[in-house]
């Protein structure tokens, strides 16, 4: 489960995104345009420490990309080339914001989804000390490959065709930048859909 705070963000993160984006090699829509949330699912760090939340959204009047983020409360070691900004959170303090493909937490998580068919977190708020959960704002469907879920290594590296490739142990996983319908691999993938997209998309999948 992930909890989540009522919290003012200062840059807010689709601000954030509005600087960010333009730079990637897979963006398409309006540099300079606000940039506007589509839909989102979150991840849960086993250890707790790390927020992972996976953004779909739109730059003006662009395609839906898929933007997968990490938060953490403290720079990440050696990954300065994935870092996308640093946001003042009003409950947590100074959090930084990482494209996740690049941060270890991430990779297996993601596997576990493609593979295994793990889902999303469901997400919630402590209110008056009982949990409040959050309704999805978008449905998830992974495979179930009975391949193992993958641990060792993890590296990132950029792909072809607007993918950026995810490797961990002797797995490799393609994050769709700009997903759109398509078939799910045999190898195994990740589909979403959301309300307005009803055939799902690909998000991503074992290759």
């Amino acid at each position: 489960m992930a909890l989540l705070h009522r919290a003012e963000l200062r840059p807010s993160k689709l601000e954030l995104l509005a600087g960010w984006l333009p730079g990637r090699q897979w963006f398409a829509g309006e540099a300079g345009a606000p940039v506007t949330r589509v839909a989102a699912y979150r991840f849960d760090d086993p250890a707790g420490e790390v927020g992972i939340e996976t953004l779909l959204v739109r730059a003006g009047d662009g395609p839906v990309l898929q933007v997968p983020l990490t938060y953490r409360g403290a720079p990440l070691a050696g990954a300065d080339g994935h870092l996308v900004g640093v946001i003042e959170h009003s409950v947590l303090g100074r959090r930084w914001a990482y494209d996740a493909c690049g941060d270890p937490v991430y990779a297996p998580l993601l596997a576990a989804a493609v593979l295994a068919d793990a889902g999303q977190a469901e997400e919630y708020f402590e209110v008056d000390g009982k949990r409040e959960v959050r309704p999805v704002s978008m449905t998830l469907t992974g495979s179930r490959t009975g391949r193992p879920v993958p641990t060792g290594p993890v590296s990132a590296g950029a792909g072809d065709g607007g993918v950026t490739v995810v490797r961990v142990g002797d797995v490799e996983l393609a994050v769709v930048r700009r997903p759109v319908p398509a078939d799910v691999p045999e190898a195994g993938g990740l589909a979403g859909a959301w309300p307005g997209q009803d055939e799902p998309v690909l998000l991503a999948y074992a290759r």
